[in-house]
């Protein structure tokens, strides 16, 4: 059975999605949360499933390389296959994204190529959704490569922007979307049933 590792930094709701996906249908180990903090939701979340944390805060490290050495380190001795970035707001330097190339995929709250890349994350998504209009919005499952948000996409659903949506309110019914499609991205992909050749992904 394939192992994986979350990553997030905040309250975990989209790592608790996996977790519930998992206990109903046995289809990964996961084996490692990882926290940008301390203090987050997500920790409580994998202290009440058993599940291992590890926290790897900024102020601990001034050098991003050495955190992601240190990071690539706890990884290969836990043999994870595949990480999952679940709320993840550090920025990944490449020489780690090459290290697990093909193995690392992210959640992002709009239809990517939309609203996405550099800056582009949580609350803010969802304003820059509304404040330009857009009448359909929703998330994106992708692999992860040096640019923000512009790995290959794995899946997206679709969310109807409505006339008196705010950012919260748009946000809410996208995590709904969410808490579905990334735990079946990450059933699919330990199953071993996600073809990926150059930036087309079949999902079989």
């Amino acid at each position: 059975m394939k192992k994986i590792a979350v990553f997030a930094s905040g309250g975990g709701t989209d790592f608790q999605s996996v977790i519930e996906a998992n206990k109903s249908e046995k289809f990964c180990e996961i084996a490692l949360l990882i926290a940008s903090k301390n203090d987050i939701g997500a920790i409580e979340r994998a202290k009440k499933h058993g599940i291992p944390s590890r926290v790897f805060a900024k102020k601990d490290y001034p050098d991003p390389e050495k955190l992601y050495e240190e990071l690539t380190y706890l990884l290969n001795l836990n043999s994870v296959d595949y990480i999952v970035l679940a709320g993840w707001l550090k920025i990944i330097p490449e020489s780690f994204i090459r290290h697990f190339e093909d193995r690392i995929i992210n959640i992002h709250p709009s239809l990517i190529p939309a609203f996405c890349g550099a800056g582009c994350y949580g609350l803010k998504v969802h304003q820059a959704v509304i404040d330009f209009g857009s009448k359909i919005s929703g998330c994106t499952v992708h692999f992860v490569n040096e640019f923000p948000d512009g790995g290959a996409i794995i899946a997206q659903r679709a969310v109807e922007v409505k006339p008196d949506d705010t950012a919260e309110t748009l946000q809410q019914r996208i995590l709904v979307e969410e808490h579905k499609l990334l735990p079946y991205c990450v059933k699919k992909l330990c199953q071993g049933k996600i073809v990926k050749r150059g930036r087309k992904v079949k999902i079989n």
